[in-house]
């Protein structure tokens, strides 16, 4: 069992969020990561300031995880290229 922590950073964007329903959804997701690593779209970034991200809907949560979750930052996908993580 993982305990979650969330950054100020992090609160911060998720409250920014206009849509309610989406903020829910971002943290029923994220505290699903206490049974972490057995979670659903969950992926270990390479090559990136952090190590792992969490895909719920247009949205990912980037997180390290260690003896603890630690959520950083919340970011949203509107176009994919090749700079898109």
């Amino acid at each position: 069992m993982f305990d979650i922590f969330w950054t100020g950073k992090a609160s911060k964007q998720l409250l920014k969020l206009k849509n309610r329903q989406v903020q829910i959804t971002i943290r029923d997701a994220v505290t699903l990561l206490e049974s972490f690593p057995n979670c659903p779209n969950v992926k270990a970034l390479t090559n990136h300031a952090y190590q792992y991200r969490l895909r719920v809907g247009n949205y990912r949560v980037f997180f390290n995880a260690d003896t603890h979750v630690e959520v950083i930052a919340i970011e949203e996908v509107k176009k994919r290229d090749e700079r898109t993580y």
